[in-house]
């Protein structure tokens, strides 16, 4: 399993769209993506989760964790292969590790928590709650936005990454992010 979560180098930025559930984070990687005429990286529990979902009317178990990190990892490594000067990821294992901390308690996988501080990205952006819930099979915090919207930063602070709060109307967010991004690539 460890060599299935190693993120695999190679010369071009990557960019994390990064935040709780319900802020737009995949709307704005495909937008990133179409502007810079790049790769954005899908979020792989969605997929992953919903046929859990659909098959079993099952939800997330700690016995996901692993799976789940992998699947993104292999899709992240498999599309910076192709991705032109940087690559736009909806997710990453960071992520994973604030969901696991926070669904079980406290509980994340050593080999997810260690390969979620080992593999770098050049940019966050945290994406706020000020954008309106859209309900679906998976997202289930609708009240809790702002203790999510904690969670995501703290782990940012904690582990001293690089990142910019993105808010507004998804045009401010599309603008903004344009902005950051240009400026990280030279552009």
């Amino acid at each position: 399993m460890e060599e299935k979560l190693e993120q695999r180098s190679r010369d071009l930025k990557r960019v994390v769209l990064f935040g709780p559930e319900s802020t737009g984070k995949t709307t704005l990687a495909r937008t990133l993506a179409e502007y810079f005429n790049t790769e954005w990286v899908p979020e792989y529990s969605r997929e992953y989760l919903q046929k859990k979902w659909d098959e079993e009317q099952l939800i997330c178990g700690r016995e996901d964790m692993l799976p789940i990190a992998a699947g993104q990892m292999q899709l992240e490594n498999t599309l910076a292969e192709t991705a032109k000067e940087v690559l736009i990821c909806d997710t990453n294992l960071l992520e994973s590790v604030v969901y696991s901390q926070i669904y079980f308690d406290g509980y994340c996988p050593p080999q997810l928590h260690k390969h979620a501080l080992k593999a770098e990205y050049d940019l966050y952006l945290l994406t706020y709650i000020d954008i309106p819930w859209i309900n679906d099979d998976l997202r289930d915090k609708p009240l809790q936005r702002e203790f999510m919207f904690s969670k995501f930063k703290d782990a940012l602070d904690t582990h001293d990454l690089p990142y910019r709060i993105i808010r507004g109307n998804y045009q401010e967010r599309f603008d903004s992010a344009v902005s950051i991004i240009k400026n990280l690539i030279g552009k």
